[in-house]
C-alpha cells in the first residue's frame, strides 16, 4: 500500500488532484482512499489531502501518519509546516519549486529522494496557471501509473467543469509534470 499526503493552500486544488488520483487508480483496478483535512476553510489557508492506494482491500480508516510520498504544492508551506513529518526515510518528497533538490534538502533535512519540480512554471507555460495538475503528473510518474490511463481520467473529470481548450492545456501540464518527474525519479 502507498500512502500519500498533499500539502497546499485553499484554492490550489490539493483536494481535487487527490480525488483525481484516486479515480485514476480505480481505473487501474486498485483499491483507493482519498480524503481532505481542513483547518480554517478559507482561500489561502493550509490544506492537507490524503490518498491510500493498494492492490488489496484497504482496511485502515485513520489519518496518514507515515506517508510514502509527500507532495508540496506551495513551497511556502515548507517553512509554515513540517511537511516531512512522518515521511518514510526511503519515501519521496515532491516540491513545487524553482529551487534545486539539494536546496530543498537543506531546508527540510529530508534524507530521501527529493523531486524539485517547477510546476508553477509548467502550468503557466501550458496556460492553466494552476500547479496542482503538473504535481499530479509527478505523483503518477513516481507511482508508475500508466500515463494514458491517467490522461483518460483527467480528461473525463475535467470535461465536466472546464471548456475543451482548458482541458487540453491541463493535459499538456500533466504530461510535462509526468515526464519531468519520470526523468528525475527513474534516473536516480
Amino acid at each position: 500500500m502507498k500512502e500519500i499526503r498533499w500539502h497546499g493552500r485553499g484554492g490550489q486544488g490539493a483536494k481535487t488532484v487527490s480525488q483525481i488520483l484516486a479515480q485514476i487508480n480505480l481505473r487501474e483496478g486498485k483499491h483507493v482512499q482519498s480524503f481532505p483535512e481542513y483547518g480554517p476553510e478559507r482561500s489561502g489557508a493550509p490544506v492537507r489531502a490524503y490518498n491510500r492506494i493498494s492492490g488489496e482491500e484497504i482496511l485502515i480508516h485513520s489519518g496518514v501518519y507515515r506517508p510514502d510520498i509527500v507532495v508540496v504544492i506551495d513551497e511556502t508551506l515548507l517553512e509554515a509546516e513540517n511537511a516531512t513529518e512522518g515521511l518514510k526515510p526511503d519515501g519521496v518528497l515532491i516540491v513545487n519549486t524553482s529551487r534545486s533538490a539539494e536546496e530543498i534538502r537543506e531546508v527540510t533535512g529530508f534524507p530521501g529522494k527529493i523531486i524539485a519540480l517547477d510546476a508553477t512554471k509548467i502550468a503557466q507555460e501550458a496556460g492553466t496557471g494552476f500547479p496542482n495538475v503538473p504535481m499530479l503528473g509527478a505523483v503518477a510518474a513516481v507511482l508508475g501509473t500508466d500515463p494514458k490511463v491517467a490522461e483518460e481520467e483527467l480528461r473525463e473529470t475535467l470535461s465536466h467543469r472546464l471548456p475543451p481548450e482548458v482541458v487540453e492545456k491541463n493535459l499538456v501540464a500533466f504530461r510535462a509534470g509526468y515526464e519531468t518527474a519520470k526523468g528525475v525519479y527513474v534516473g536516480s
